[in-house]
C-alpha cells in the first residue's frame, strides 16, 4: 500500500478515535451503534484498511457526519477533472452547413 494512502487510513482512524471519545462514546456503545464487534471499532480505530466503506459509512452516520463522505468526490468541485475537460474544449465552434437534398 503506498505511503501516503497508509497515512491516510491511520489518520482517518485516530480521527474518528477522537471524535467518538469528545462524544462520550465507549468503544462498546460505538460498536453497537454501528452494528460490529468492539474489535472490529478498534480495527477501524487503528487504520486497517480491510474495513468495509459500508462499516466506515454507518460510523460516519452515528457521529453525525454521513455529509463528508457524500462530499468526497464531488465531481462538481473535482478541479483536476474540469481542467482536463477544458483543455479539450475546441478553439472555436462553427455553424453547420444544412445538408443536401433536404426537404
Amino acid at each position: 500500500m503506498p505511503l501516503p494512502v497508509r497515512r491516510a487510513v491511520e489518520k482517518f482512524g485516530n480521527d474518528l478515535s477522537l471524535a467518538r471519545r469528545r462524544r462520550r462514546f465507549s468503544q462498546q456503545s460505538m460498536a453497537e451503534r454501528i452494528g460490529i464487534s468492539v474489535s472490529s471499532l478498534r480495527r477501524l480505530e487503528k487504520g486497517d484498511p480491510s474495513v468495509s466503506w459500508g462499516t466506515i459509512a454507518r460510523a460516519l452516520y452515528v457521529l453525525g457526519e454521513i455529509n463528508k463522505l457524500q462530499e468526497l468526490l464531488d465531481t462538481a468541485n473535482d478541479n483536476i477533472g474540469l481542467i482536463l475537460m477544458d483543455e479539450q474544449l475546441p478553439q472555436r465552434i462553427r455553424k453547420r452547413k444544412p445538408a443536401t437534398g433536404a426537404l
